[in-house]
């Protein structure tokens, strides 16, 4: 069992930026697979961004070459550093986790991840 706690989120002007955290409980973070996921209001749950075990990283288009996605082994924690933000970044944030051990097929479904965090709210303002 793995607990995700989400910190960070925030109010923000277009073009600032935010950094968010993901501390995960457990001795073996290392072997999740970790994402990010958003939802806007009136929207379904969309990907962001992901890390596999060997730092690999995949992006949304919407978000690449703005946001970064890294993760922290011995701290067991995972960061989301977003920058030049926009209105349409506006959404609550979960981190996500695969199983242990797990290697998703596709790192940007949904379905590939088996623990979530509880959110955090993100606004940008115009």
């Amino acid at each position: 069992q793995v607990q995700l706690v989400e910190s960070g989120g925030g109010l923000v002007q277009a073009g600032g930026s935010l950094r968010l955290s993901c501390a995960a409980s457990g001795r073996t973070f290392s072997r999740y697979a970790m994402g990010w996921f958003r939802r806007a209001p009136g929207k379904e749950r969309d990907f962001v961004t992901a890390i596999t075990w060997s730092g690999i990283t995949y992006y949304a288009d919407s978000v690449k070459g703005r946001f970064t996605i890294s993760r922290d082994n011995v701290k067991n924690t995972m960061y989301l550093q977003m920058n030049s933000l926009k209105p349409e970044d506006t959404a609550v944030y979960y981190c996500a986790s695969s199983g242990l051990g797990a290697r998703p097929r596709n790192y940007t479904s949904r379905v590939s991840y088996e623990y979530w965090g509880q959110g955090t709210q993100v606004t940008v303002s115009s």
